[in-house]
């Protein structure tokens, strides 16, 4: 499957810029994304569709990020877009659904209880139900059964393609999951939000207090984070050239996976 890397939403936090690191995978059955970062509905209405929120994160809302643009720049229609796998449900991930309506929306269980049926105040605050207005066609999986990696909770998504795992990594928020996916050589495992900067991961690399603290303060389960977190730094750590770990904004990591793609693509 050819993989194109895709940033659906610039964001600005104080001493941090971030992406939103879309993936767009070529499958024998359509187009599949993994998240959809900020819509076309988002930009044009960002009070309503965002919230407060977007003061803190202060997002570009520029068109040309949307999802939509720039599957149509490589030659693509919306209606390409057959399956959606979203890491959770958190504004900056899903904005873009609305703009692909038939697609189906694959994501855990518990991210979708989470978003539907809030039980914490964070939930409550987190989830902006405008974004599920237009009803997307959700498919709700129970990563459970499966490994992957060393990881004990995962979900081969053979209606997607026979290269494209769930894989469990809650913490950041109820049923968040990690998306691995077969380039073809090599695997993407795109972490969602489990890290937002890789010192995170290596521990050495200087994080941005602004990321560390939006890390606290968005976490679900900080326990459960930090468990998930340290489960993906020791696959980071083999080393291994037939895996790539990227996260959702760090733009390094968006920067490097591009230019792993296009030496493949050439």
């Amino acid at each position: 499957m050819r993989v194109h890397h895709l940033n659906c939403g610039t964001m600005r936090l104080p001493g941090a810029r971030l992406v939103c690191h879309v993936l767009a995978v070529e499958t024998g059955g359509g187009l599949l994304l993994v998240d959809t970062g900020f819509g076309t509905a988002d930009i044009a209405e960002p009070a309503r569709r965002t919230g407060a929120i977007r003061h803190v994160v202060r997002p570009a809302f520029d068109p040309r990020e949307t999802a939509l643009h720039q599957i149509r720049e490589l030659g693509f229609r919306a209606e390409d877009v057959t399956h959606i796998v979203a890491t959770h449900f958190d504004l900056d991930h899903i904005g873009g659904l609305a703009d692909f309506p038939e697609a189906q929306v694959h994501v855990t269980a518990a991210e979708a209880r989470g978003a539907l049926s809030p039980a914490t105040l964070l939930e409550r605050g987190r989830y902006r139900r405008t974004q599920l207005s237009h009803r997307p066609r959700l498919v709700r999986h129970e990563p459970t059964g499966e490994r992957w990696r060393g990881f004990a909770a995962a979900r081969q998504l053979t209606s997607v393609d026979d290269g494209v795992v769930l894989v469990s990594m809650p913490g950041h928020t109820r049923g968040h999951a990690a998306v691995a996916v077969d380039a073809g050589g090599y695997w993407v495992l795109h972490c969602g939000d489990t890290f937002y900067h890789p010192g995170t991961l290596d521990g050495t690399s200087p994080v941005p207090w602004s990321l560390r603290a939006q890390e606290r303060l968005a976490a679900h389960d900080i326990r459960e984070l930090r468990s998930s977190q340290a489960r993906v730094a020791a696959l980071r750590a083999a080393g291994t050239e037939e895996l790539m770990v990227v996260c959702s904004h760090d733009p390094a990591l968006f920067e490097a996976a591009r230019a792993r793609a296009a030496t493949d693509g050439r």
